[in-house]
């Protein structure tokens, strides 16, 4: 009996060649045995192998069509044997089925390089507010891949090096043949001994191992522009992971950690903080100094009358303005909440002078005036009922 190759993907007979690869990807990474080693998954890893090159193939899935078997007495025997050989990982895997050229034709991609570009890494910088407002450059440490010391990259113990591989001749790949009711298939797939390097290494290094890089702790001076904020990445170029067989290094990107101010608050380019005054200034206006972040003292100018919860701008005086080219283009306000402060204990002498001011005044006791110009809440109420 033909076997359901479009079920085993999960995948409509008219699926386009698209969906059939996303599908197979999809199983694939689910089920090869680098990432689920169970017995079970291994044996469904080699039935969604078999159903991809066979609906990948024209010919054979046109076989499938017609309601026959293209795999029927011949290479796999019903998903028999190791579904895996050929491939020394999820890499090589997903290599062999998405980027050989000649799909799974009789040429193959020749052999890949042992060098191998690097990883990005990413480190998290906790920074002051001042940190943030001046830049600053900081050194930390990072734990990450770097050239191995003992046979800088070659993964070879000293005074031997790499030969070509055997089974596959320096290809990187081995064929082999199937028989189908169309004649002979020829499948390329990665050398299982070499990997696809097309070359082995008979002595290791002792130190990596062949992988031609170790992990260790080394310092990094991070240079951090004024204007960074909370979130915010700067890329290192180069400082990042180095590539198997001493490949080129990736990135690495710090994060930044806004630690909250005790005084300011951030809001974007801007900063806000709560300024006590007692009423006597409030009253009668008054010149003040007041401490900005960056800026030293700043002599704010409190003018008479000034009521609870007023807002008084400093132009400038906030946060610089990091653009993406990494230039600083003008700064941030910083605003300032007037926070109005009653005494809660007077002398005598004090009490009678707020006692003749509030005579003075005529506010001995307030109350809720009905007039327009005084009214209050109630009052509003009562004009409103009125009308």
């Amino acid at each position: 009996m033909a076997r359901d190759y479009y079920g085993i993907l999960g995948v409509a007979k008219n699926a386009s060649d698209q969906d059939i690869k996303r599908a197979y990807r999809k199983l694939a990474r689910e089920l090869h045995p680098d990432v689920n080693p169970s017995e079970d998954a291994q044996h469904k890893f080699g039935e969604v192998t078999t159903a991809y090159e066979v609906l990948s193939d024209p010919q054979k899935r046109k076989i499938v069509d017609l309601g026959g078997d293209p795999m029927d007495g011949g290479a796999r025997g019903g998903g028999g044997g190791d579904p895996f050989a050929g491939f020394g990982g999820l890499g090589d895997i997903m290599d062999a089925f998405f980027g050989a050229a000649g799909g799974g034709g009789g040429r193959g991609r020749g052999p890949r390089s042992r060098v191998q570009p690097g990883s990005d890494a990413l480190i998290r910088l906790g920074l002051s507010l001042e940190e943030c407002a001046t830049g600053v450059d900081k050194e930390i440490a990072v734990d990450t891949a770097i050239v191995c010391d003992l046979c800088r990259g070659a993964g070879t113990a000293e005074g031997t090096g790499v030969k070509t591989c055997d089974t596959c001749g320096g290809a990187g790949e081995v064929q082999s043949v199937q028989r189908s009711f169309l004649g002979q298939v020829v499948t390329a797939r990665p050398c299982p001994v070499c990997r696809g390097f097309g070359e082995v290494i008979p002595d290791p290094c002792r130190q990596c191992g062949g992988d031609g890089r170790i992990r260790a702790r080394r310092n990094v001076t991070a240079k951090i522009p004024p204007g960074v904020g909370d979130g915010m990445r700067i890329r290192l170029s180069g400082q990042g992971e180095v590539g198997p067989g001493g490949g080129p290094a990736g990135d690495l990107y710090v994060e930044i950690d806004e630690t909250p101010h005790e005084v300011f608050v951030r809001q974007g380019h801007d900063l806000h903080c709560n300024f006590r005054i007692p009423m006597t200034t409030a009253a009668l206006g008054a010149t003040v100094p007041i401490a900005t972040l960056v800026d030293g003292d700043y002599e704010l100018d409190v003018e008479p009358g000034t009521q609870p919860n007023a807002e008084l701008v400093l132009t400038g005086k906030g946060m610089p303005r990091l653009r993406s080219s990494g230039r600083v283009d003008g700064r941030g306000d910083l605003h300032v909440h007037i926070d109005v402060q009653v005494p809660t204990k007077l002398d005598e002498a004090q009490r009678e002078l707020l006692v003749e001011l509030a005579q003075q005044r005529g506010e001995e006791a307030p109350s809720l005036s009905a007039n327009g110009k005084h009214g209050g809440l109630f009052s509003k109420l009562r004009a409103k009922n009125h009308r």
